[in-house]
Order: structure tokens, then C-alpha cells, then sequence
């Protein structure tokens, strides 16, 4: 039965009841009396025992989705020979002048330290190229508050999406906004195979569009479209979240309280290259995990529905 109840306040219904008890403004709660107190609908052992096969059915998908995800992760390290090594650890590293400023223009210890040095020397040693060889890069737009509305086209920032999805945009830019701007708002919706990239915040999370968007989004996130015919997006997207140019993001974005990441910087990431069976390999794992997780989530649905449904059916 846990697992319709879960389905249930995950309903409509149960969602709308679950709202209406949370309280307070500045700091809005729900106290464990409120939702002990939601009223459960009850039905048959069948139906809850048929809500249950559902949810557990999209648990085993998003198990095997994760899965495969990480056998990609793993083959791309195990390719570049980075799987099982471990950086340096001490964080000192003795640099001249010439070496550290004059070449790199900064100055923080941060950026220096030899676990940085030596991930990209790891990397150097096998096939690799820089990110601006690889992609095009656009950016997009920071269109301030007052474009903001209730409705019209939503708009993606970097707190909506992670390298697993996108979730509903909370922001949306005003119709005035978009009519006033409407050739701009056309050119900057991204097209499928797309490479979100973020370069503010959250600095470094890719995440590859699997169709044309009906959304823009903010200047904190850059589009990237692979130019070089020999480099998967897939792979490349699945790289780009690898530990390889986590680092570099880390190393880069590192001295600033607001983590920023230039974009000659990003230019300039060292993006391991490996052979083209490798990166077909490794793109159709990443699929095959998409396609999981979206099983998974389609799954979930289905369960609410049936719930919503069967409550309908109650009601009438």
C-alpha cells in the first residue's frame, strides 16, 4: 500500500490537499500533524497491488538507466586510462612568475594545485582537443525581471535542468517581451542536438537536447553545437560532465565567491578524444539510458493516472 499512497500524494489530488496545509510565508513548512491528517482514498488490495507493479517497475528502469550511464562513464575513463587513477593530493605547487601569472593571468594558489596539472596531463597523453575546435559557441540572453510573467515562453535556467533532464521552467518571458523581441526569441531556442552548457552558478553541467526546444535560456547558459564531424554530441555531452572537465571548471571557476566561467576559458578545455567506435559505444549507452529514464518517469504517470482516474470514478 506504500507505494500507492506515495503515488497518491504525488496525484493531483493529493498534491492539492498536501498545499493547502503548508503554512507560514517567509519560511513556509508542513508539521508531520498536517499531513497525517490528508485524507487517504481507499480502494481494493488489487488495485493497490497493481499501483505497486507499476512504481517497482519503474524503479528497476531507473536502476538500469543509472546503470548504463555509468558503464559510459566508465568506458570513456577506462579508454583514457583515467578509471582508476588517483591525483595528487598535497596542494602545493611551486610556480615562477612566468609560469603563473604572466602565462595564465592569475594569481590564486587555488588554480595551481597539482591535481589539476596532472588530470590534463593524463588526458594529453591519449587523443584530445580543445573545446573550440569542437563546438560552436552562442550565447544566449539575460532579459531581467520585468520580463518575467505568469505566461509565454518558458525560460530554462541553469537551476531547471542537470545533466540527467530538463524540468519545468519556473520563469517565463512575457508575451510583450517575446512579440517585441520576436526575431531574437526565434534564433535563440535551441535545436535538437544542442549542448547546454552553464558557465555561471552551477558551472559545467551539459546536458544534450534529444529534440528542437520551444524555450531560451538564460545568459548563464551557453549552446554548443558540435562542428567537428568526427565528435558524437552524445559523447561529447557525456564528456563535458566527466571528472576531466569537471576539474577544469573547478580549477577555473574556483577563485570567485559566484562561481563564473569565462568563456575563452571554456574555449580552452582539454576534451579527450578517443576513437569513433568508442564514442559510438559509449553514445549508445547513454541512450539506452535515456530512453530508461524516460520509461521510468512515463511509468510513474501511469500510476498517477490510474489513481486520479480511479478517484474520478469515485466521485461521479
Amino acid at each position: 500500500m506504500k507505494h500507492y499512497i506515495l503515488t497518491y500524494l504525488n496525484s493531483k489530488f493529493g498534491y492539492d490537499l498536501t498545499i493547502r496545509r503548508i503554512s507560514g510565508n517567509a519560511q513556509p513548512k508542513l508539521n508531520v500533524f498536517d499531513i497525517s491528517e490528508i485524507p487517504i482514498p481507499v480502494f481494493s488490495e488489487k488495485f493497490y497491488s497493481t499501483i505497486s507493479h507499476v512504481v517497482l517497475d519503474s524503479k528497476e528502469k531507473i536502476k538500469q538507466s543509472n546503470s548504463l550511464y555509468r558503464q559510459a562513464e566508465e568506458l570513456l575513463l577506462e579508454t583514457i586510462g583515467l578509471k582508476d587513477f588517483q591525483p595528487a593530493q598535497e596542494n602545493i605547487n611551486i610556480k615562477s612568475f612566468s609560469e603563473s601569472f604572466l602565462s595564465t593571468g592569475r594569481l590564486d594558489a587555488e588554480y595551481y594545485q597539482p591535481k589539476y596539472e596532472e588530470i590534463i596531463s593524463k588526458v594529453k597523453q591519449k587523443g584530445y582537443d580543445l573545446l573550440g575546435n569542437l563546438v560552436s559557441i552562442k550565447k544566449s540572453i539575460e532579459p531581467g525581471s520585468d520580463a518575467y510573467s505568469d505566461e509565454g515562453v518558458s525560460f530554462l535556467r541553469v537551476a531547471d535542468y542537470n545533466k540527467f533532464g530538463i524540468s519545468d521552467p519556473e520563469k517565463k518571458l512575457s508575451d510583450n517581451f517575446c512579440n517585441d523581441n520576436r526575431t531574437l526569441i526565434d534564433s535563440l531556442k535551441p535545436k535538437k542536438e544542442t549542448i547546454l552548457f552553464s558557465k555561471d552558478g552551477s558551472v559545467g553541467t551539459a546536458y544534450m537536447l534529444r529534440e528542437d526546444a520551444d524555450f531560451i535560456t538564460s545568459g548563464a547558459i551557453l549552446h554548443l553545437t558540435v562542428k567537428n564531424k568526427d565528435i558524437l554530441p552524445e559523447y561529447l555531452t557525456l564528456a563535458l560532465n566527466s571528472k576531466v572537465v569537471q576539474q577544469q571548471a573547478e580549477r577555473d571557476a574556483g577563485g570567485s565567491i559566484i562561481l563564473h566561467w569565462r568563456i575563452n576559458e571554456i574555449e580552452n578545455v582539454v576534451v579527450p578524444v578517443v576513437d569513433y567506435k568508442i564514442q559510438q559505444q559509449i553514445a549508445e549507452l547513454v541512450e539506452k539510458s535515456f530512453y530508461l529514464c524516460g520509461e521510468s518517469k512515463r511509468l510513474l504517470n501511469e500510476a498517477k493516472d490510474m489513481v486520479e482516474n480511479e478517484i474520478e470514478k469515485g466521485n461521479n
